[in-house]
C-alpha cells in the first residue's frame, strides 16, 4: 500500500509538471532530500527523480509558463564550481568511480539551476520553504518521537543509500532546517499552526540530539548563539535557551553526555584522529596536484602516498577538506566564495526586507537563511556534505528572494491578486 501511494504522488506530480514545471522543481526536491521511495520495498531502486526531472525539463519548453533565467553573483560562482569539478574530473585519480559521484552531484546543481528558470513567484518561494522543510522535517517529527519513546537510548538514522543516512549526516540536516520551520512560523498568522510548526521545531531538535552526533551539537550551538546575537532581548532569551538546554542535559542518557563530553578530548579518540589523517592527506594531495584528487580519492593507495598514517582510512568529514582534496585551492576557493555571497545576500534581504510590511517575510527569509548556513558552516566542519541538496536550496530561496524584491515582485502580485 506504501508504494502505490507513493508511486501514485510522484505519478500525479511528473504529470502536472509537463504542464507546469514549478511543480516538478518541488517534486524533484521533495524526492531528493526526503527519498520516500527509499521507504518503500519495490521504488526504492526505481529512477524516480530522473522521472521527475525528465518531466520537468519538457514542461520547460512545452509549457506556457513564465520563465526566465537571473544570473546572479551566486549562481555564477555556483556555475563556475561546476565547471571546475567537471574539469577535475579528466584528471581524477579514479575516472570511473569519479565519474560516478560527477553524475550525481551535476544533476543536484542542474536542477538548481532549472530552478531558477521556472520559480519566481512569492508563492513559489514559500511553496518551496515548505516542501524544503517538509522533507527533512518528516525525519525530525519521527526522530523526536523515537527519542523521547527510548529516552534518547538508540540512535536516529536516516533512509539507507542517501547523503542523510548516518546519523551525523540526518542531524545536521535536521539542525539546518529547524531555521527554515521557524520563518514559516514567524510568516504564520494562524495560533493553531504557529503551535504545530514551534512543536516540531522542538522535535527537530530532540532528534539531531537524539542522533548523539558531536558536530550537530556545535551547530545547535553555532545557530544558537546567531539567534540570540539577533534578538532584541538578549537576558530573556539567554534564559530560555539556557533552560532549554538544561532539560536536554536532565533528559539524555549517559552515554549521550559520555560522548558529548569527548569533544575536548580528541587526541585520545580514535574517530577524531582520523579525521584528522583525513584531513592532513586532502591538504598534502592539494598541495602536491594544482587540480586535486577528482572525487572518491579515500582509498589505500592514495592514502598510502599522502596520509600521515596510510592505515587510517577515512571519508574527509569536512565540507572544506572534502572539496580542497578532491578539486584544490581553486575548487576550495570558489565553493567558500559561493557560500559567502549567499551569507552576505541573505544578510541583505534581511536589512532591506524591514523597508515595506510587504517585504518582511524576505526579512525573515533571509535572517532564518543566515542562521541555517551558520550551523552549515560549523557542522560541515566535520561531516563530508559539500555536495549535499540542502544548502544548495538555501541558496535558491536566498537568490530567488533577492529576484522577487529587485523587481518590486509585490506591486506586481497585488495588482494581479495573484502570487504566481
Amino acid at each position: 500500500m506504501r508504494d502505490i501511494t507513493i508511486l501514485g504522488i510522484i505519478a500525479a506530480l511528473a504529470a502536472y509538471a509537463l504542464v507546469h514545471p514549478w511543480v516538478g522543481i518541488m517534486g524533484w526536491t521533495w524526492l531528493s532530500l526526503m527519498n520516500p521511495h527509499a521507504l518503500a520495498w519495490e521504488l526504492r531502486f526505481m529512477p524516480v527523480a530522473a522521472v521527475m526531472a525528465a518531466a520537468t525539463l519538457i514542461g520547460v519548453f512545452i509549457s506556457r509558463d513564465r520563465k526566465s533565467f537571473y544570473v546572479t553573483p551566486e549562481t555564477a560562482v555556483l556555475i563556475a564550481f561546476m565547471l571546475w569539478m567537471t574539469f577535475t574530473l579528466i584528471f581524477a585519480f579514479n575516472y570511473e568511480w569519479s565519474t560516478f559521484m560527477w553524475k550525481r552531484v551535476m544533476k543536484i546543481d542542474f536542477m538548481i539551476l532549472v530552478a531558477l528558470v521556472v520559480l519566481y513567484s512569492k508563492k513559489h518561494i514559500m511553496t518551496l520553504a515548505w516542501v524544503v522543510a517538509g522533507s527533512i522535517g518528516f525525519y525530525g517529527f519521527k526522530g523526536g518521537l523515537f527519542t523521547i519513546a527510548t529516552g534518547g537510548s538508540y540512535l536516529v538514522w536516516g533512509p539507507a543509500g542517501t547523503y542523510i543516512e548516518g546519523n551525523n549526516e540526518l542531524a545536521l540536516a535536521m539542525i539546518l532546517v529547524i531555521p527554515l520551520i521557524n520563518f514559516l512560523y514567524l510568516t504564520q498568522d494562524n495560533k493553531w499552526v504557529k503551535r504545530g510548526l514551534l512543536a516540531w521545531m522542538l522535535l527537530c531538535a530532540v532528534a539531531a540530539l537524539g542522533s548523539h552526533s558531536r558536530g550537530a551539537l556545535l551547530a545547535i550551538g553555532a545557530m544558537g548563539s546567531v539567534l540570540w546575537w539577533r534578538s532584541p532581548g538578549k537576558f530573556r532569551s539567554g534564559l530560555i535557551v539556557l533552560a532549554i538546554g538544561l532539560v536536554a542535559l536532565f533528559f539524555m542518557p549517559e552515554q549521550w553526555m559520555e560522548r558529548m563530553t569527548s569533544i575536548g578530548e580528541y587526541k585520545t579518540d580514535a574517530s577524531a584522529m582520523g579525521r584528522i589523517n583525513a584531513w592532513w592527506m586532502a591538504w598534502n594531495l592539494a598541495s602536491d596536484r594544482f587540480l586535486g584528487g577528482g572525487f572518491e580519492i579515500y582509498t589505500p593507495e592514495i592514502f598510502s602516498a599522502y596520509a600521515p598514517n596510510p592505515l587510517d582510512l577515512h571519508q574527509a568529514h569536512s565540507i572544506y577538506f572534502q572539496v580542497l582534496g578532491e578539486h584544490g585551492f581553486v575548487g576550495l576557493f570558489l565553493f567558500l566564495l559561493m557560500w559567502w555571497m549567499v551569507w552576505r545576500q541573505a544578510g541583505k534581504l534581511r536589512k532591506e526586507g524591514r523597508a515595506n510590511p510587504e517585504t518582511q517575510w524576505i526579512s525573515h527569509l533571509g535572517s532564518m537563511c543566515q542562521v541555517s548556513l551558520a550551523g552549515y558552516a560549523v557542522g560541515g566542519a566535520f561531516l563530508s556534505l559539500a555536495y549535499f541538496d540542502l544548502p544548495y536550496n538555501i541558496l535558491l530561496l536566498v537568490v530567488l528572494a533577492r529576484r522577487w524584491l529587485d523587481r518590486k515582485a509585490w506591486i506586481e502580485e497585488a495588482a494581479t491578486g495573484k502570487t504566481m
